[in-house]
């Protein structure tokens, strides 16, 4: 059989792709430069139109810039950047710091807790990690706390807003899989709290054979009496959850679309911060000015990502992919484990936005053709299947030496913690990750039973 080195411009592709990537150049322009400079690379061996360029563009403008569904991106991170200004989080731990006191490992059990409410109210990592470091760091430090067992704590549970509805990652897999945004909410749900659980278990086991690694709070921190108490939860606790109850409650109900709810989380976001005094001038500009670079930053991806994904399929990507993988004769449950692996070593490396525009378009319709048996049918795989790459997913942030969780807590943690405390303190968290999603391969119905359930 004869080789002609044009018939792999799409290997080529992703071999220039994985360089790019290293190579320090903004994301966006590297993947959007490859996509454009292979494009003429094919032109000129004939097997790229440079009419074809064209097509690009409406792809951009139908997938992005006029997608009212992606509206909810910017509405999301203004909602978790005004949240992390108003001061609602911090008083948040304090209340169930002061709730969990008792118990051992408390004050890490408080930050397991608050980052699984705080998700479903943020869903951005870089301000749920740098806010959350800030507030309970410096506490757990002056209790003694080993450094290993506070850092993973705080970068674990602070990175589950990817995975916990309202999630940014959840709303463009849903759009990049042409699937309901509010099922994959809801597939969510259940993995998010596995995870919670599985840390907090962790933490209660550790602090309880070790209690010397979680010191338990002195009795006679807090409200003396149950009057006091009582107020601390209505000022500190019931705003955040109502608002979870306002924005996923929505959702859920079929009251609101994802994109109205953003928008409802937005203004109620806005709400709180006039309750707690924090709406100045100042902080409307930060947060603003930090929504805008950050939805520029996901949006300009989008559009290197979306020239990328076109060329690549003109340029006979999926094909030389499927032909691939019949080659290997791995079944459908040799290929998603190899997929889930591929994910995972990914992560080391690459941020989830990388992975998901770039793995998903491509592998997805691969999967959906899979037969799983029993254990998965019909439309159920392809949820099932983004719910198993968005748990994934989820290590990527915490995984060297490109996590990115691990950059933020490490920037505004004291001189005393170093980045091998951080490193070290994140492995058993990886573990519980990776056990988290064995479970949801084995047991699908945690992430289909509550679709499921609404549906019917």
């Amino acid at each position: 059989m004869e080789f002609y080195w044009e018939d792999y411009l799409s290997v080529y592709m992703f071999i220039a792709l994985a360089f790019g990537l290293f190579s320090g150049f903004p994301v966006a322009f590297v993947v959007g430069g490859i996509g454009l400079a292979f494009g003429f690379i094919g032109a000129m061996v004939d097997y790229f139109s440079l009419i074809e360029f064209y097509n690009i563009l409406p792809r951009i403008w139908g997938g992005a810039a006029a997608n009212l569904v992606l509206v909810a991106v910017p509405c999301f991170i203004f909602m978790g950047t005004m949240l992390e200004r108003s001061g609602v989080a911090n008083d948040l731990l304090d209340i169930l710091e002061i709730l969990l006191r008792r118990v051992p490992g408390g004050l890490a059990l408080s930050v397991t807790v608050m980052g699984t409410i705080m998700a479903a109210t943020t869903g951005i990592i870089g301000a749920s990690v740098v806010m959350m470091t800030l507030m309970a760091l410096p506490t757990m430090l002056r209790q003694r706390y080993q450094k290993e067992l506070a850092t993973g704590t705080l970068a674990s549970s602070a990175t589950l807003g990817i995975l916990i509805p309202p999630s940014i990652m959840l709303v463009i897999m849903a759009d990049l899989l042409a699937i309901s945004v509010g099922n994959l909410f809801l597939g969510a749900i259940l993995p998010g709290l596995l995870l919670s659980g599985l840390y907090f278990a962790y933490i209660l086991v550790v602090s309880s054979l070790k209690p010397h690694w979680a010191p338990s709070l002195s009795d006679d921190v807090g409200p003396d009496t149950t009057g006091e108490l009582l107020i601390m939860l209505l000022k500190g606790f019931l705003p955040p959850v109502f608002l979870i109850t306002l924005v996923l409650g929505s959702i859920f109900a079929g009251w609101a679309t994802p994109t109205e709810a953003a928008g409802v989380g937005g203004f109620g976001s806005i709400v709180l911060a006039i309750v707690n005094r924090k709406l100045t001038w100042t902080v409307i500009k930060d947060v603003c000015e930090r929504t805008a670079l950050t939805s520029g930053m996901i949006f300009f991806i989008f559009m290197g990502a979306t020239a990328f994904s076109y060329v690549f399929r003109s340029l006979g990507g999926e094909d030389i992919i499927i032909e691939f993988i019949e080659h290997l004769g791995f079944e459908a449950w040799g290929l998603l484990f190899v997929l889930m692996t591929t994910i995972f070593i990914l992560g080391f490396f690459f941020d989830w936005i990388e992975i998901t525009l770039i793995v998903l378009p491509v592998f997805a319709p691969i999967v959906e053709l899979m037969d799983f048996g029993s254990h998965v049918e019909g439309r159920d795989i392809i949820y099932w299947f983004a719910i198993l790459v968005a748990v994934n997913l989820q290590t990527s942030f915490l995984t060297p030496p490109f996590g990115f969780a691990l950059f933020y807590l490490k920037g505004v943690a004291p001189n005393s913690v170093k980045i091998q405390n951080i490193y070290r303190g994140i492995i058993p968290f990886v573990v519980l990750q990776v056990m988290g999603l064995v479970a949801c391969m084995i047991w699908p119905q945690i992430t289909l039973w509550l679709p499921n359930l609404v549906l019917e």
